[in-house]
């Protein structure tokens, strides 16, 4: 790991890293609107798609397992989907529902994002394909992909004679 910042985010998860193993998502750091702006500044399409890119997942590597944790507050295990593709891609998606307008109601900022989202990984070699494991607990999601037991080389220690 590098002691210079990373002029693209201080993470190994982008486009210009060769060692990078996440996918590349096009809209990841796209500017989406921010708190000094109402809701009624973008049209309701741009509203509900904001909850794709807004999805932050990290990823850490133990010597046990590589280990995934994905903000999603308010959302239940029900409105998620955890899955591996053949190609060792673990995929994680879900959708924030629209809160329900009510004609008498007057809103003045609509911050919370909706919609669909869905973000991708490549998983290295060392992962355990059948072994995942998913939890979800106060709005967090925790993935866990145990990683295959490297075999350590067995040491024979050799007489010298003489």
């Amino acid at each position: 790991m590098s002691l210079i910042p990373s002029w693209f985010g201080g993470r190994r998860s982008n486009v210009f890293d060769p060692f990078s193993l996440d996918l590349w998502e096009p809209f990841k750091d796209f500017p989406f609107p921010s708190s000094s702006l109402s809701a009624s500044d973008f049209p309701q399409a741009f509203r509900e798609n904001t909850a794709f890119v807004n999805t932050r997942i990290d990823w850490k590597e133990t010597p046990e397992a590589h280990v995934f944790k994905a903000d999603l507050p308010g959302l239940k295990k029900e409105e998620v989907k955890v899955e591996i593709e053949d190609d060792r891609v673990l995929q994680i998606s879900g959708e924030r529902n629209v809160e329900k307008e009510d004609k008498n109601d007057t809103w003045h900022r609509v911050e919370r994002s909706s919609g669909k989202f869905m973000r991708k990984f490549r998983l290295p070699e060392n992962a355990r394909m059948d072994q995942v494991k998913a939890s979800m607990e106060n709005g967090v999601l925790t993935v866990s992909v145990p990683k295959v037991e490297e075999k350590k080389p067995e040491v024979k220690a050799i007489e010298i004679s003489g």
